[in-house]
């Protein structure tokens, strides 16, 4: 008998200052990585899935987000930093 399936794993990448786009409120949102890893036997052996994802502190809306844009929003901002940048979520 063999045993396989899947399993789902989140690392947090970053937390920034986003509005939501659902309760529209600035608050500061969690930028996950969600990856997906085929296993045998219990034993994640390979990704199958990747998917970046955005989380409302306020709200606990989710929204999907691409590659680019998760890379965009965990970039460091040129200049002094990120105190007091708003980014808009659309």
């Amino acid at each position: 008998m063999i045993i396989f399936g899947t399993k789902g794993y989140l690392f947090p990448l970053a937390m920034v200052t986003l509005v939501c786009g659902h309760c529209g409120n600035p608050a500061a949102h969690a930028v996950r990585k969600r990856v997906t890893k085929f296993t045998l036997f219990f034993v994640p052996l390979f990704p199958v899935a990747t998917s970046y994802i955005t989380q409302c502190a306020f709200c606990g809306a989710e929204r999907k987000v691409s590659a680019a844009e998760a890379e965009r929003l965990t970039a460091p901002a040129p200049g002094n930093g990120t105190r007091g940048t708003t980014h808009h979520l659309r």
